[in-house]
């Protein structure tokens, strides 16, 4: 059993999961969430629930956010009730979102001012592993902080992985959705032509996920779109807002991303069709209809 005390702001998808593992592990774990019937069920299983992002991380010697993106991460860790105001000195930040490069550098700057340490550590994985604490962990920040944390990496995920400095991980992230998400919305085109052509869809598709155009994303998102099964493993408007937040990325370097671009817009052509609750699948959707 552990002494740490670690707080999780933020129990979506991917954030009860990371927080389930915690408390398995026998951390002393808070949380908090915007939506706050999400944390009813752990506080069943021996969370304190906090009122607000500060009262969760008050006392906690390592907090940890996953949340949609960088305005809300600005005000759960910034705002008049947020989680910098709550810490301790010497208490150990790890922001777990995907975010832009630009913010996750401000707001490691922003702890550093308040003697807070801040690492970023964005993750490979969705729901299920989020579940089995089988997530990876890329690390931007400095090592040192990172060995201190690492009982707390360890119990939600399989890996950290010490990517550089602030914002390195932000950038391989990006890249990583950047690729899922094309992807996924290539994905949904091949599956619309195959059914409008008539053909038999799992013999058609049979072909791709057994041959080189196959990926573990491939396989796993083309057979819920077959099913459709669109019970979410990662939602439709984060996928919008990742390839949205790459795009911007890629332009910072001098690369203009059509291709980022045209992704995002089949996922926010789903959102617009009603399918912003369900899995990033549920994009073949529009494409069937239309």
């Amino acid at each position: 059993m552990t002494t740490m005390k670690v707080a999780v702001l933020g129990l979506g998808i991917m954030g009860s999961g990371m927080a389930r593992q915690l408390l398995a592990a026998g951390f002393e774990v808070s949380v908090w969430n915007r939506s706050a019937d999400k944390a009813g069920p752990l506080a069943d299983a021996g969370a304190r629930v906090g009122s607000t992002p500060g009262d969760a991380a008050k006392g906690a010697d390592v907090v940890v956010a996953m949340l949609a993106d960088d305005t809300v991460s600005r005000a759960v860790w910034t705002g008049e009730d947020g989680a910098f105001a709550a810490m301790a000195e010497g208490a150990i930040a790890i922001d777990s979102s995907t975010l832009t490069g630009g913010w996750v550098t401000e707001l490691a700057e922003l702890a550093e001012a308040r003697g807070i340490r801040c690492l970023e550590a964005p993750v490979t994985g969705s729901r299920d592993q989020a579940a089995q604490g089988a997530l990876r962990f890329l690390v931007g920040g400095d090592g040192e902080v990172l060995a201190a944390a690492r009982p707390v990496f360890e119990a939600m995920g399989s890996a950290a992985v010490h990517l550089g400095p602030v914002g390195s991980g932000a950038t391989v992230k990006l890249a990583n959705n950047f690729l899922c998400g094309v992807q996924a919305a290539s994905l949904a085109e091949a599956v619309a032509l195959f059914e409008k052509r008539g053909l038999d869809v799992e013999q058609a598709m049979s072909i791709l996920t057994d041959g080189a155009p196959a990926s573990p994303l491939l396989k796993a998102v083309s057979r819920r779109m077959l099913d459709r099964a669109y019970d979410p493993h990662f939602l439709v408007p984060l996928m919008a807002k990742d390839l949205g937040y790459a795009g911007q990325a890629l332009t910072e370097v001098g690369i203009v991303s059509a291709i980022a671009a045209a992704a995002r817009q089949r996922f926010v052509e789903a959102d617009e069709a009603g399918h912003g609750t369900q899995d990033i699948a549920s994009i073949v959707e529009p494409l069937r209809a239309g």
